[in-house]
């Protein structure tokens, strides 16, 4: 079967470069409105076809060598005006688009998502989606969903001290939240509580998070949202460019540094990355948790091919993750003084290798994208130099999408997505069996677009087959081994209405699925990571979602914001529970006696629902007030009982200002205050409820011409107070690192001020 589909894209690759179609050009001038003078530096983007530039001294910019039909999402942003987007069809012949820009007290709520099926406005898709930029990338994060968490209404994250975070998006997380890297699903043992996401938070130059159920796009998995990863486009012809990010944070004494460059040499494109990152144990307002240090080094880079046939690109990458664990039980101390680096056991040792071609091919009047995968994960988790738990996951994966030609207002998209896993176990403990497991999955989708309305539908069939392996381990059985099918056919409506340009409705609903994975249905051991005794259940069924959201976008220049509500009902709801007294004792290959809680998988049913909003006043071209809040309640209809481990309700108050000042560009100063609510609607069977609290942060940051070349520097302060709290969503609070005592816990990271510079680079012009 790999052999066939290799075959198949060399086939199709051969073809299109031997295929000589003739080029399209799009070229133009970007001007302000209102006097008509040149605006250079603005950036113009072709996002379906991963190609960006910038507008010279004049206000010129050009694409060459495009593909010779089709219609295509053109988006031009500069700080402090308004960004404008068009659609351009593409014919043989040259195509000149001059684009205007207003001023705007903001940049826009217009936003091109290319997370979903069709790449639209934001305002034309129903998809609740939230876009983060580089810019707001960085700035005091110890991880990717760490930076995301700060800035997205509706996502929050599950941590295990500072270098391990999980994505929880409107109460869901583990597989029910699917992170896509370079068009691939990232695969990586998302299951387990301390696993987090291989991608390197340098890596992104924009973010999209989808929240609510995507299974159309993922199939299996995405019953809570997508946070979609997107590369640098790649510059035009003739350019190289590239950045250079440097910080370090007081706190945890994290050093982050990160070098990329990028070229193109006749549509031969090409990029580089290289990031490391090093912290030793963070401080609380007790001292420094033991342990808690982590580094991490990703190499990453781009091979590829951008002509009229569209483009072609080999990404690949690898990632080393090395985190620090304290095991520890009641009684023994938490916190000390050390700010060594080196890694003591036990710890976790996480390599990820990932190879995925991206293709975009103009076939007729459509295109096919055609994403290949091929990812290799190794976990291992150390408590000496030989691993204890060593799991090798092998994935390969194929996603094929075909974009049929836009007519009277319809526009349509077939697919087909297959994936094949393949697991084992290396180490001397066992937790979860070796496993095989098959993905097959084909949808269709239809949009249509009538003056101020768009309706979208789509329909989609998943199968999923898992097989556990069997293990006997000194000739007693500890996996037997098991067989599942699951099959779905899931659907979903959306619609969306402008009354005016100050004021937008849309709506979702939509049914979704979740096959059961391996952990879920074969675990059998100590999970080192946990500290617990976990056991699978082979008779588990599928998850089954039902889902259902509406948003209201309002505003113009002074006031905007948002406010939006959802419920999510699942059937056969997965999780792993504890009952106090329920443990096993386990003894070593020292005869050494520990006794571990047990965690068994069981299925309920439970319903979600909360809402979203956002009020932001913007009374000033230089003030800025942005307000948004967050709440889940969830609810174990089964036992009657809250879930556990769901996000409490938070509010964040930013006032930005960003007054001209005289030999700096967007110079910025900010404060925030972050209020987190009282969780007390907790699973009491195994955690523990949190106290409200608020934390105040700041920022300030400006750009700086020195010569020719920009300097970014900017200093990000958060938790300024060095406040005492428990964070809803740690693994390390009380109740949650042991059942004996439910006050034993350790406190999130306090004080912490990071400061960084960014120089973006252009070497050749």
């Amino acid at each position: 079967m790999k052999l066939k589909i290799k075959d198949g894209i060399l086939m199709l690759v051969c073809y299109f470069l031997l295929f000589s179609a003739t080029a399209a050009t799009i070229s133009g001038r970007v001007t302000d409105s209102k006097t008509n003078q040149p605006i250079a530096g603005a950036t113009i983007s072709l996002l379906q076809l991963r190609s960006s530039t910038s507008s010279d001294q004049q206000g010129r910019y050009a694409f060459k060598s495009l593909p010779s039909s089709g219609r295509y999402l053109v988006e031009v942003r500069f700080i402090g005006y308004q960004s404008l987007i068009k659609t351009i069809a593409l014919t043989s012949e040259d195509v000149t688009v001059d684009f205007a820009l207003n001023e705007s007290i903001i940049e826009t709520n217009e936003v091109v998502v290319t997370g979903t099926l069709v790449t639209s406005q934001s305002r034309r898709n129903s998809t609740s989606v939230s876009v983060v930029s580089k810019d707001e990338l960085q700035g005091g994060a110890t991880n990717l969903i760490d930076a995301l968490a700060r800035q997205v209404p509706g996502l929050s994250q599950i941590t295990t001290g500072q270098g391990i975070s999980k994505p929880v998006i409107r109460g869901l997380g583990y597989n029910r939240v699917v992170t896509v890297n370079d068009g691939v699903k990232q695969m990586g043992q998302q299951w387990g509580d301390e696993h987090g996401i291989e991608i390197d938070q340098n890596q992104p130059d924009r973010v999209e998070v989808l929240r609510g159920a995507a299974s159309l796009m993922y199939g299996s998995d995405a019953i809570g949202g997508v946070i979609n990863i997107l590369e640098p486009s790649v510059p035009t012809a003739g350019q190289i460019k590239g950045e250079l990010l440097s910080s370090y944070s007081t706190n945890n004494g994290l050093t982050n540094n990160s070098l990329m460059l990028t070229g193109n040499e006749n549509g031969f494109v090409w990029r580089g990355r290289g990031s490391y990152q090093n912290a030793h144990a963070y401080n609380t307002p007790e001292g420094r948790y033991i342990n808690s240090g982590f580094n991490n080094t990703n190499f990453s880079g781009m091979l590829g091919l951008n002509k009229q046939w569209g483009y072609s690109h080999l990404n690949f990458s690898y990632l080393k993750n090395n985190i620090g664990f304290y095991d520890a039980d009641p009684g023994d101390p938490l916190y000390n003084n050390s700010k060594s680096r080196t890694l003591d056991f036990p710890k976790q040792d996480i390599r990820h290798y990932k190879l995925a071609l991206n293709n975009n091919f103009v076939i007729g009047s459509g295109n096919l994208k055609l994403d290949l995968g091929y990812q290799k994960n190794q976990r291992r988790e150390l408590e000496s130099a030989t691993p204890s738990l060593f799991f090798d996951l092998n994935t390969y994966s194929l996603d094929a999408k075909y974009y049929l030609a836009e007519r009277n207002g319809w526009q349509h998209v077939v697919g087909i997505s297959a994936s094949q896993e393949h697991s084992t176990n290396k180490g001397v403990e066992f937790l979860i069996p070796a496993y095989d497991q098959i993905e097959l999955g084909a949808f269709g989708y239809a949009k249509k677009s009538w003056g101020e309305n768009t309706f979208n539908m789509g329909l989609r069939y998943d199968f999923v087959h898992t097989k556990g392996k069997q293990l006997l381990v000194d000739n007693e059985e500890q996996f037997p081994g098991f067989k599942n099918r699951f099959s779905n056919i899931s659907g979903a409506l959306g619609y969306t209405h402008s009354f005016s340009e100050d004021f937008n409705f849309k709506a979702n609903a939509g049914s979704a699925f979740r096959a059961p994975n391996p952990a879920e249905l074969g675990s059998n051991g100590v999970h080192e990571g946990t500290s617990r005794y976990e056991i699978g259940n082979e008779n588990l069924k599928a998850e089954r979602s039902f889902q259902a959201d509406a948003t209201l976008e309002f505003g113009h220049s002074i006031v905007t914001g948002s406010i939006g509500i959802y419920e999510n009902y699942i059937h056969n709801f997965i999780y792993a529970s504890a009952k106090k007294g329920d443990t096993k004792t386990i003894v070593d290959e020292d005869n050494n006696e520990q006794t571990y809680d047990v965690y068994r998988y069981g299925q309920v049913n439970a319903n979600l629902f909360g809402f979203e909003g956002s009020l932001n006043f913007h009374p000033l071209n230089w003030v800025h007030l942005d307000n948004t809040f967050t709440y889940t309640h969830a609810q174990n209809k089964t036992f009657d009982r809250p879930l556990a481990l769901i996000p409490a309700g938070v509010l964040h108050n930013t006032l930005r200002l960003e007054p001209k000042i005289n030999g700096l560009h967007a110079f910025y100063v900010s404060v925030g205050l972050d209020n987190y609510f009282k969780q007390n609607r907790i699973d009491e069977t195994f955690e523990t409820a949190t106290d409200s609290y608020s934390l105040i942060n700041a920022g300030i940051g400006t750009t700086l011409h020195v010569g020719k070349q920009q300097v970014k520097v900017y200093a990000v302060a958060s938790n300024l107070t060095n406040k005492r709290y428990y964070d809803a969503l740690s693994r390390l609070r009380p109740g949650r690192l042991s059942q004996d005592d439910p006050s034993y816990g350790v406190y999130n990271m306090g004080r912490n001020m990071t400061f960084g510079v960014y120089l973006p680079l252009s070497i050749k012009n």
